[in-house]
């Protein structure tokens, strides 16, 4: 418990906190930290009703328990993905400029997509399903100011499956700038 040390040493009264942490230390040996965690809220509950103030923290320290070498390595081929993603992007801000050069309010705004469009991206790929015979299927809500994004996705895997290779449904055009649509 070097740690323990570190707290101690700051401590107005250190021989009476050691006692709690040594209790509580205890109640996890024997009980497990479910039990502590109990007690443990039941002291801040107790502490709050006494009228003392303690701050909400919604947060706490992430401690990755697995080691990097230990991680399951991701699916899917992360170039292409890479590829992908930025394609779409692209087309969700030329849908984005397009809309907000016509009267009205439509466009939806392209930095929420963009915020986002990672988080979707793995999503889409490796964790939501379509309906099968062993699965209803995932129901998503996407917020509207990313739709865009959403659309832009959906034009490009329309397009691509009309095409008999992936890779091939898009061409980057670096001189360009921006991916350009192949027959294929």
């Amino acid at each position: 418990m070097n740690w323990l040390n570190e707290v101690l040493q700051n401590d107005p009264d250190p021989v009476e906190t050691r006692e709690w942490i040594e209790s509580l230390k205890a109640v996890i040996d024997r009980d497990g930290p479910e039990r502590a965690h109990l007690l443990l809220e039941d002291m801040v509950e107790l502490t709050r009703r006494s009228g003392a103030f303690l701050p909400f923290s919604p947060t706490t320290e992430y401690v990755n328990t697995i080691a990097p070498a230990l991680e399951a390595k991701s699916p899917g081929n992360a170039d292409l993905e890479w590829r992908i993603r930025s394609i779409i992007r692209w087309n969700a801000m030329a849908t984005v400029v397009r809309a907000n050069r016509k009267p009205g309010d439509l466009g939806g705004h392209i930095a929420s997509f963009a915020s986002a469009a990672t988080l979707y991206d793995v999503g889409f790929n490796h964790f939501w399903r379509a309906p099968s015979d062993s699965h209803p299927g995932d129901l998503l809500y996407i917020q509207g100011h990313s739709a865009p994004g959403i659309y832009a996705r959906s034009l490009w895997k329309a397009g691509s499956a009309r095409t008999s290779s992936t890779t091939s449904a898009w061409k980057w055009t670096a001189a360009a700038s921006r991916p350009t649509r192949t027959r294929g």
